[in-house]
């Protein structure tokens, strides 16, 4: 709308006609006054529709919660005793003289002028939109673009470029379930959505870029934690070329330093530069490798940022590892690309489980915040590796792309991947990265507002060319039976 001025510029107004235009957040009759509390991308800003504005009274007396309305009228000083210090627009207020109702709505299924943290998650997820309009989601999605565009800026100047890699990918062993999406124009055959963007990033190193980054979507089929979605997450996804661990790390370290200091001066680093522990010593003292080193653990304002170095390059395997190696009762610490320290390769052969590895973990308050390592830049000890873990010829062939790539010069390169979701829940004092994420899943992994996952249609299902072992009953979401 042309000439429309939001809530953070109202107070530079006064004396002026204007028009503004948004949601109503609230109605208050005070006799023959009616006030408005009007919301929009800003904030809010108090109307006030008085009998003499005949048209715009009428109007105002039907107006309800949730109403888009565009308002002219003009904009005076509040009286002092009436000055709202906790809105944006609060030492003025506008007189309205024109309303025009947009649209009308129903009423909210919860309030959505409170603090929605204890509403039922299922009512919550299924009308996100109205969700989103609560004061706390608001402050966290802001919070969110702004970590983002710092994060952005500060690699910009350290002569990072971004770079997009490929959503549609292709399946390898690489420790976590994979989401399958089927070919129609090659039957029988899958992409697979990565897992991360770690073989692209490492292609392009041998590309001749320095220092890559993206906000890189990462997609695992796992079950759901508070801190972990049970689908897709996000990660600052960094690469380097020619760099040693220790300056990676300091990078990282300068990088979110920074970015508290400029965005979230309230908060404390318990200490600088942060402690770096090895593997062993935090496994004897807090029996845990992601140590929560606050000194004060019911403060919110703390930040208590360690790095965790020198971890195994592999453990034994375990139930709960979804790692495809046959043979073999080791899994990868961190996973297959991760260089072994150079004195112990020699150890490969003879004593695995005693390798250390040139891993760095980035935890934060007792989470890990990140992950990532120097890589193998080496062909044959990356095979000697694939070979420990027990993958078979078969399955050492899904990386002969990587192979050939191996075979045209890569320099040493390392990197670094800090979860945004996590990292953004942490900062705005959320316990669940739900809160930080604009349209999340359940802890099932289902999706109430779009309603999905969901079926589809026999053509559909018979383009891609498949066929499913069960079928829906009609009217029975929930039921099925084997055909």
């Amino acid at each position: 709308m042309k000439n429309r001025i939001l809530s953070d510029k109202i107070n530079s107004m006064v004396g002026k006609k204007i028009k503004m235009a948004g949601w109503v957040h609230s109605r208050r009759d005070h006799g023959k006054l009616i006030f408005i509390d009007l919301k929009d991308d800003k904030g809010i800003t108090q109307l006030v529709f008085l009998p003499n504005n005949k048209n715009a009274y009428q109007n105002a007396k039907v107006l309800k919660t949730n109403y888009v309305i565009e308002v002219g009228g003009n904009v005076n000083n509040r009286p002092p005793k009436l000055i709202n210090k906790d809105i944006i627009s609060g030492s003025v207020e506008l007189e309205v003289n024109e309303l025009e109702i947009l649209n009308k709505s129903q009423n909210p299924p919860f309030e959505i002028d409170k603090n929605t943290v204890l509403v039922d998650e299922e009512l919550r997820l299924k009308y996100r939109y109205l969700d989103l309009k609560s004061k706390r989601m608001r402050t966290n999605i802001h919070n969110r673009y702004k970590i983002l565009y710092f994060l952005r800026n500060f690699l910009n100047e350290q002569n990072f470029i971004e770079i997009q890699t490929p959503i549609l990918s292709k399946s390898t062993p690489e420790g976590a379930r994979d989401y399958l999406v089927p070919s129609r124009l090659h039957p029988g055959k899958f992409f697979a959505l990565p897992q991360s963007p770690q073989q692209y990033k490492q292609l392009i190193m041998i590309s001749g870029f320095e220092k890559y980054f993206q906000v890189a979507p990462c997609f695992r089929d796992e079950d759901a934690r508070a801190d972990r979605s049970p689908g897709e997450f996000y990660q600052l996804d960094m690469e380097m070329s020619f760099m040693s661990q220790e300056e990676i790390l300091d990078l990282v370290e300068k990088m979110f330093t920074q970015l508290i200091k400029k965005i979230f001066p309230n908060k404390v680093i318990t200490k600088s530069p942060w402690p770096r522990l090895t593997h062993d010593e935090v496994m004897k003292k807090y029996k845990s490798d992601k140590p929560d080193l606050r000194k004060n653990k019911n403060n919110p304002d703390e930040l208590a940022f360690t790095w965790i170095l020198d971890f195994p390059l592999f453990n034994k395997q375990t139930k709960e590892d979804f790692f495809h190696g046959s043979g073999s009762n080791l899994a990868p610490s961190h996973h297959m690309f991760t260089a072994p320290k150079k004195e112990d390769i020699k150890l490969l052969e003879k004593d695995p489980l005693k390798v250390k590895s040139y891993q760095h973990d980035l935890v934060l308050n007792g989470l890990e915040l990140g992950g990532g390592s120097i890589r193998i830049h080496e062909w044959e000890i990356q095979e000697k590796i694939f070979d420990l873990l027990g993958f078979t010829k078969q399955q050492k062939e899904q990386f002969n792309h990587l192979k050939t790539a191996f075979s045209y010069g890569v320099p040493p390169h390392g990197g670094i991947a800090p979860g945004i979701d996590r990292l953004v829940s942490i900062l705005c004092n959320e316990n669940n990265i739900k809160e930080v994420i604009a349209f999340p899943l359940t802890g099932e992994a289902r999706d109430p507002l779009m309603d999905s996952p969901t079926e589809v249609t026999k053509k559909q299902l018979k383009d891609v060319h498949i066929k499913t072992d069960f079928e829906q009953k009609p009217n029975q979401n929930k039921h099925y039976k084997k055909l």
